[in-house]
């Protein structure tokens, strides 16, 4: 009802009987709708395929038929005319409705101000973005794919949310490892925080696949990995890593002795460190470059560590240790996108050299190997190789680390 001290009050319980109908409910939402808009109450209404109540109701309404078409059409102008005559609401249509209906609150303000409320949730993480900068296009993409409406219902609730996700971003990659479930306790305050299918393990995995360049996709094995990535342990066992005549350990030295690959578990490279002093130690991507070397070398191949694709939870821990333990690492793998991005998830965790893995390097296999498969997939950078990345994209050529299986294993002769 209208409370200005000019308002002629309505007069309830005439305009019950009369707009009040269930029957012109269609034309009161109508009416509703274009205040809320702040449209004129102006013009035409029309009903499609309307019931003999909805007739009869407009007909006492307006004094008069409204016709008999396949539609009923009402002209706003007439209805205002008619309150206001008839005393029911001297001050017109909007009045009325107001009445029946309450306080009509207009939209476009109280959109703006959910749009403002919305933009200062996402507040934890842009600060994040400045922190991090490789999380920057995730942030980005994050406010603009819907998810965390669909995920989270208010502002409010979602800023609280996205401080909580920020947090546990930060204190991210965790090294050395560490299990899950004692993390989100320490960054949460609750073990289970980062529990399978919860809001939270949603976003932050999106966030750890933007922070380690892990790739998307499915499953228990898949979200394992994926967690291990940042250093976050779902168990010590299920991470792994395949290395060839290391050093340092009783059943190390014996593997070397044999010539036999060995893998590692995170389990043992967290308890038991490695007491290796290799020199420089060469990382492949892929296992048959590790299994070739065995059988081509034996006990004489130079060490060498196996990634097996993404770098695991297992390989990092490794790979870190012989680096502050004075190790060069040296790194082969893939020339195709994969390759790349792989490499470059690696680089960011571990300083390596590159191990016949330039832009010279694959301009002479790819003039070598002229039929070789053709490059597929989203581009990527190659930091350590200026070049590398163009050169992919104009020879268009994918080249394998079993291509130039003779090149790397020429290197692998001798310790």
């Amino acid at each position: 009802m209208d409370l200005r001290p000019d308002a002629v009050p309505v007069d309830g319980v005439r305009l019950g009987r009369l707009l009040g109908d269930p029957a012109l409910t269609w034309l009161v939402d109508r009416v509703r709708r274009r205040l809320e808009h702040q449209q004129p109450l102006t013009g035409q209404v029309s009903l499609s395929a309307p019931t003999e109540p909805q007739r009869a109701a407009a007909e006492r309404l307006l004094g008069r038929s409204p016709g008999s078409g396949r539609s009923l059409t009402l002209r706003l102008d007439d209805v205002d005319a008619v309150l206001r005559r008839s005393g029911v609401s001297p001050d017109g249509l909007a009045a009325a409705v107001t009445a029946l209906t309450g306080p009509v609150a207009p939209l476009a303000p109280a959109k703006e101000a959910e749009a403002r409320a919305w933009h200062e949730a996402y507040t934890p993480l842009a600060a994040l973005a400045d922190e991090m900068p490789p999380l920057a296009p995730w942030v980005v993409r994050l406010r603009g794919d819907g998810l965390i409406r669909r995920l989270v219902d208010a502002p409010a609730a979602a800023h609280t949310f996205l401080g909580e996700v920020a947090a546990v971003l930060r204190a991210l990659p965790a090294d050395p490892p560490v299990s899950l479930p004692a993390f989100a306790a320490r960054v949460l305050g609750a073990a289970h925080a980062l529990d399978d299918d919860t809001p939270r393990a949603t976003v932050v995995l999106a966030g750890i696949r933007a922070l380690t360049g892990f790739p998307d996709g499915t499953g228990t094995e898949w979200r394992r990995e994926a967690w291990a990535s940042a250093g976050l342990l779902r168990d010590e066992l299920s991470s792994t890593v395949l290395t060839l005549n290391l050093r340092g350990t009783p059943a190390l030295d014996w593997a070397a002795d044999a010539g036999e690959p060995c893998v590692l578990t995170l389990r043992q490279l967290i308890r038991n460190p490695l007491a290796v002093s290799a020199p420089m130690v060469r990382i492949c991507e892929n296992p048959t470059v590790l299994a070739a070397a065995a059988d081509t070398h034996g006990g004489d191949c130079a060490p060498l560590v196996c990634l097996q694709g993404q770098p695991s939870a297992a390989a990092l821990t490794l790979l870190r240790h012989l680096h502050r333990g004075g190790t060069t690492l040296r790194y082969h793998g893939d020339f195709d996108w994969g390759g790349l991005r792989i490499a470059s998830a690696l680089l960011r965790r571990v300083p390596w050299l590159p191990w016949r893995y330039t832009t010279a390097d694959y301009r002479a296999a790819a003039l070598a190997h002229p039929g070789g498969p053709p490059l597929t997939g989203r581009p990527a950078e190659a930091p350590w190789a200026p070049g590398l990345s163009d050169a992919l994209e104009e020879l268009g050529i994918r080249i394998e680390e079993e291509t130039v299986l003779d090149a790397l294993l020429s290197d692998l002769a001798g310790p």
